[in-house]
């Protein structure tokens, strides 16, 4: 008897663990699945199954590790294995989207120095950085939030996607370059054009 009331003590302790540590996550997972799935029935639905996948193994979390990376690799690869392969529904316009956690362009853009380019980026309307992440392909977008949004380091990205340092590395340079890209071209549209002050400044810059 004794045996078995420490064993539901001991599940009541972990119980009361998860609602205490992994619930204060909640509205930070919501807002990745937001972007992972661009649909928030989706995302609430990825949300919900993170939490019922993460509470069904939290006996093989270990205390005192880091819950929050933990937490987000339950949430990409529930994404992953689930729902990416059957998004059927509309996904959302770029205005409908939360505001980001960005400011501005700087984060995608530090390589650029102070390039008129740069500049030029970081005075584009975050509606403009987030229709530019959700535009680029999903492997890259996933690297670049949880790096530049969430600020998970390499080891830690690596964890919760499950490939190695390096491929996320080689992910993260990737995704920010197509970023930029993305950017460069709203801005042109937007009428910050660099073109000519790339020229201007060209002998300056060499």
């Amino acid at each position: 008897m004794a045996s078995k009331d420490l064993v539901l003590e001991s599940a009541t302790d972990r119980n009361a663990r998860f609602e205490r540590d992994a619930i204060a996550y909640m509205d930070k997972l919501y807002a990745a699945a937001l972007r992972y799935t661009k649909n928030p029935e989706d995302a609430r639905d990825l949300v919900q199954d993170t939490y019922l996948k993460a509470f069904n193994s939290f006996h093989q979390f270990e205390e005192g590790t880091n819950l929050r990376a933990w937490m987000y690799r339950v949430l990409t690869t529930t994404f992953i294995n689930s729902y990416r392969k059957d998004q059927r529904r509309p996904q959302l316009a770029s205005g409908e989207l939360e505001d980001w956690q960005l400011a501005k362009a700087q984060s995608h853009t530090s390589d650029l120095g102070k390039s008129a380019e740069a500049q030029a980026l970081e005075n584009l309307p975050d509606s403009d950085i987030k229709r530019a992440l959700q535009e680029i392909p999903e492997e890259f977008r996933i690297a670049v939030y949880l790096a530049d949004v969430e600020g998970f380091s390499y080891k830690e990205i690596a964890d919760i996607v499950d490939v190695p340092a390096g491929t996320v590395m080689s992910r993260l340079h990737r995704g920010r370059k197509l970023l930029r890209e993305k950017l460069s071209e709203y801005a042109k549209e937007l009428g910050y054009s660099t073109e000519s002050k790339k020229k201007a400044g060209k002998g300056e810059n060499l």
